[in-house]
């Protein structure tokens, strides 16, 4: 699990605000734009990133995160399908408590929705964004979700995609995933 290069350095930005993670709806597929709020806390992302030099730098697929790349100043970002957010079938546009009123203790952690992507599955996409960015070395930059990013961060650990759960992470922030000597460490958070 270990980089031969202990620079490697994978940073992780959520996308600004939107009408459902507001709320707390399970947003996956569906593609919502950025609220006028998202966008604002998108471009307030510029200029802490400005300074920055990155070796490669990847978005989700998804409007919400590839729009908060062009306002924090990476229009040219690839796009990346494996950093699409968890899909949660027909838990789309659902909020946890409402889960819960007919699946009791439901947990996108542990139990996988009707027709979506079950935890295995969604750490089997992001184990390629890990391994790519450690074989290319340097510094990654991504834009991606919540959910995705959380066990982008666990398999980075080479914790299970459960683990994630301990990593909670707002729109519109920051985090840093790099090495402390050998062992993958996260070097900030959710800032």
């Amino acid at each position: 699990m270990a980089d031969d290069n202990p620079t490697t350095q994978l940073w992780l930005v959520r996308h600004g605000p939107t009408e459902w993670s507001t709320t707390g709806r399970h947003t996956s597929v569906t593609d919502l734009p950025l609220l006028p709020e998202g966008e604002k806390a998108a471009r307030a992302l510029a200029p802490r990133l400005a300074d920055q030099e990155f070796d490669r730098v990847l978005t989700s697929p998804r409007l919400r995160a590839r729009r908060t790349a062009v306002l924090a100043g990476f229009a040219d970002a690839t796009v990346d399908e494996d950093l699409a957010e968890w899909s949660y079938g027909t838990y789309e546009g659902r909020t946890t408590a409402d889960i819960r009123e007919s699946v009791p203790g439901w947990s996108v952690w542990d139990d996988a929705a009707p027709g979506g992507e079950t935890a295995a599955e969604v750490a089997a996409r992001l184990d390629r964004v890990v391994a790519a960015a450690r074989a290319a070395g340097g510094r990654t930059l991504v834009f991606a979700h919540g959910h995705s990013l959380r066990v982008l961060a666990a398999r980075w650990l080479g914790l299970p995609a459960s683990s994630g759960r301990y990593l909670r992470l707002d729109t519109a922030t920051v985090s840093i995933l790099g090495y402390e000597r050998e062992a993958p460490v996260v070097l900030r958070w959710n800032a």
